[in-house]
């Protein structure tokens, strides 16, 4: 558990592959990818508090914690599947994780209280089959070096690096229901809960001060420039930050980066901090350097 220290963000790659831990874009999944150089390969320390520490790790893109399942890992992978998920309630066996040193180098094996062990797939296929590139969870019984992996912590962004390379882009000048009929942006609906943040950056933790709104498709853009609508008509998009929360006990995670594919029906909760807020600059850029 030294390895790793709360708020802390690391990426997290597999000692076989040399890829690197992915929250993959559908908000559910997770994968290995060579590049991390993208807000989704960075994830952040969350220790658990307890009788006895606990690991979790949520994404730096979505929130969304890394979680063991019981639901068999699909063709040509072992175990079981691995996911994201939200913390929506005090204790949830499925994201929280002991690591221990494999006694090379900073190398860990995270083991989820379930008993099963993160590792990735494809030793054998995976130069071949491109989409062998699940991670999942195993048993004790399969313990490999496909179990290894080595933790990066990723630097603060200085003074003078420059700003983050992950924001999500600002969509075209397409009308919207174009774009939709296009493939360019998915049109699933989602449940928008949100909360306007103090000048002190406090805000409600439960359902007082708190609004819904229906909001169809991923742009963050969009997203932003409604809420803005819905704060105050003052307010610029500019001037908003937003911050994600995957569950009632998950941490806030900046978002900067477009919604996930698909997740029609799915309740998003938001809290919103103006450029009135000490902290603003900061959701507003997240300081993590990618590069």
């Amino acid at each position: 558990m030294d390895r790793f220290h709360d708020r802390q963000h690391v990426w997290l790659r597999s000692c076989v592959h040399g890829t690197y831990l992915n929250a993959d874009s559908d908000g559910k999944s997770v994968s290995l990818r060579e590049r991390r150089e993208s807000l989704k390969a960075a994830w952040a320390v969350h220790i658990y508090q307890g009788d006895v520490p606990y690991l979790l790790l949520y994404s730096a893109a979505y929130g969304r914690y890394l979680a063991a399942t019981a639901t068999p890992a699909p063709l040509a992978h072992l175990g079981f599947r691995a996911e994201q998920r939200d913390y929506d309630q005090p204790v949830v066996p499925a994201i929280m994780w002991r690591a221990t040193a494999t006694g090379f180098g900073n190398d860990v094996l995270l083991r989820n209280v379930g008993g099963r062990y993160l590792r990735a797939n494809g030793k054998h296929t995976s130069k071949y089959l491109r989409w062998n590139n699940g991670v999942t969870v195993d048993d004790v019984d399969n313990v490999s070096t496909m179990m290894h992996w080595t933790v990066e912590p990723i630097p603060l962004r200085g003074p003078d690096m420059p700003q983050p390379g992950f924001a999500a882009p600002i969509p075209g000048r397409i009308p919207r229901e174009l774009s939709v009929m296009l493939g360019r942006e998915r049109g699933a609906w989602r449940l928008i809960r949100f909360v306007r943040a103090s000048a002190e950056g406090e805000y409600a933790e439960d359902g007082n001060g708190w609004t819904e709104f229906q909001f169809r498709g991923r742009y963050v853009y969009h997203l932003r420039n409604q809420l803005a609508k819905r704060i105050n008509a003052e307010v610029h998009l500019f001037e908003l930050a937003m911050c994600v929360r995957a569950g009632r006990y998950g941490r806030l995670t900046p978002l900067i980066t477009n919604l996930p594919h698909g997740c029609n029906g799915e309740t998003l909760q938001i809290v919103a901090y103006l450029s009135e807020t000490p902290a603003y600059d900061e959701l507003r850029h997240p300081d993590v350097y990618s590069q």
